[in-house]
């Protein structure tokens, strides 16, 4: 024990700073899994007894019982992809408080609206997210949110298709070969997308897992053993991202890190393992542990995103100066030195050469290319199945799926034409926008329990608090961004306030009504 003791203590030593507020996070959301997840599951209250969706209704295509470990690892595949990652380098950009975010946003958010959103789909046999959110608000948020999540099915596609691209091109070094390796993408994603789900994606799913995990489990090792600073949350929660005319911290941060806090495309991927999980039981690690892993995975890549920003040499960017915060290090990293659009991926190339060496570049074109290309092809998966759910359109034959995903393919290949760092705004602001409706859901559906089950009478608040701040968020984002109105901050904030006031009231006037008609 004392040689284990001693030897801890070396490497703390030998680590260039202690690093409290990342270590801190990092022990915070850990805890959060055993002590909320607890708590979240208790309201829910999971019947073990009760057959699951995927024994009653099993078709050898959507419907097939998995093993635990396969699906919480799916999952975990499925709502992270490239975001933790992309998303973490831009988040970081406005300091600290981003740390502050990831952990809490997880926590209480993400997590529980993960777990919530496939639990209450397991509950409806699988039902998809929009059928749900309309089940609960009425049929005009089922129309709107069956538009919605349909957009954003091919927002996340089609972006998952430019970014492994681009990668396999600078790997390859094959110039014009891009148009090459976006057809092998989309055949990629066809197969997964109408293929048996026990096929493709329980088997090779779980091995891209595997090696995400690892990726960010090695990253996370080297930030305590390579050179340059951490930003501490004590440097206050000042907007620090350099880039001229960005969106303000509130709500730019909260809307560039989605996947790792707060994303409303993890409820449409839940529903998905919500057809295979084979007990009730295991809800809480397959749903809400897998939440809390991206948020680790997240956290992970933001603090090595600023800390390897900080240790580069400054001489070889010309718009670089000795006294550059390590925040416009960063940003001339993701745009080489300004002369090119933000590029997440070649960033994550280096930084994975760098850190790990040779290993780390076979890790970094496991979770750079095939990681998104995961995610992207259960995306049309996912869209797939939502309109072959409001279309009450079967799905057991293979025609039938590659007839209902065929449109969706065409639509995707359409927004190729968008730069990946605009796309990727909008799959984040229709992330944010989904998930309000979703904690609303949520909420609706723990209020109505409340009343005919007899669980806590306030359970509902853990789900209508969190809707209100994404309501906020998404709300002002389209207000004040450049990619949206452009409205003055104060106009932006006061009309976003009123909509979120006036939400709250619709709300409570609709769910205090219903259990009394």
């Amino acid at each position: 024990m004392l040689a284990f003791c001693q030897i801890i203590t070396n490497f703390v030593a030998d680590t260039h700073e202690i690093m409290y507020t990342f270590t801190i996070s990092l022990l915070l959301l850990i805890a959060g899994y055993f002590v909320y997840g607890s708590f979240v599951e208790r309201v829910f209250r999971p019947q073990s007894e009760q057959p699951t969706p995927c024994y009653r209704l099993q078709d050898g295509a959507d419907y097939t019982p998995m093993s635990t470990w396969k699906v919480y690892t799916i999952q975990f595949l499925n709502i992270a992809g490239t975001g933790p990652i992309f998303g973490a380098l831009l988040g970081i950009l406005y300091g600290p408080a981003a740390y502050l975010w990831i952990v809490l946003g997880c926590i209480f958010g993400g997590a529980m609206h993960d777990y919530m959103s496939g639990m209450i789909s397991l509950r409806k046999e699988g039902a998809s997210l929009p059928e749900i959110i309309g089940d609960e608000l009425g049929t005009v948020c089922r129309l709107v949110m069956r538009v919605v999540t349909l957009l954003l099915m091919v927002c996340v596609g089609a972006s998952f298709v430019m970014v492994p691209a681009d990668l396999l091109v600078q790997l390859t070094g094959l110039e014009g070969s891009n148009i090459y390796w976006v057809v092998m993408i989309f055949a990629f994603y066809l197969l997964v997308a109408v293929g048996s789900v026990n096929k493709i994606i329980g088997n090779v799913y779980p091995v891209f897992g595997v090696a995400l995990l690892v990726m960010a489990l090695m990253v996370g090792v080297s930030i305590y053993t390579q050179s340059g600073a951490l930003p501490e949350i004590t440097e206050a929660f000042a907007d620090h991202n350099p880039v001229a005319g960005h969106t303000p911290l509130f709500p730019g941060m909260f809307v560039s890190i989605a996947c790792g806090a707060v994303s409303g495309f993890h409820a449409t991927q839940s529903p998905m393992m919500a057809r295979c999980i084979k007990q009730e039981r295991y809800g809480l690690r397959c749903f809400y542990g897998a939440m809390i892993t991206e948020g680790v995975m997240t956290l992970v890549w933001a603090a090595a995103a600023i800390k390897f920003a900080d240790s580069i040499d400054v001489s070889l960017y010309p718009s670089l100066t000795a006294d550059s915060t390590p925040y416009d290090k960063l940003v001339a990293l993701l745009t080489n030195g300004g002369q090119s659009g933000v590029s997440p991926s070649t960033f994550v190339n280096l930084l994975c050469e760098k850190w790990l060496g040779k290993v780390g570049l076979v890790l970094a074109i496991l979770g750079i290319v095939a990681a998104p290309m995961s995610t992207g092809g259960t995306a049309f998966r996912g869209a797939r199945l939502i309109i072959a759910d409001f279309m009450h359109y079967g799905q057991q034959t293979l025609l039938r799926r590659i007839i209902v995903v065929t449109p969706v393919f065409v639509a995707a290949i359409l927004m190729l034409a968008m730069k990946f760092d605009v796309l990727w705004r909008y799959v984040s602001w229709f992330n944010q926008v989904l998930s309000a409706f979703t904690f609303f859901a949520i909420a609706y559906w723990l209020r109505d329990r409340s009343c005919r089950d007899g669980i806590r009478s306030w359970s509902w608040l853990i789900s209508f608090f969190p809707a209100l701040f994404m309501t906020a968020v998404s709300s002002s984002f389209i207000l004040i961004a450049p990619e949206g109105f452009r409205l003055p901050l104060v106009v932006g904030y006061a009309i976003s306030a009123t909509v979120t006031l006036a939400v709250a009231a619709l709300f409570l006037w609709h769910a205090y009504r219903k259990p009394e008609a």
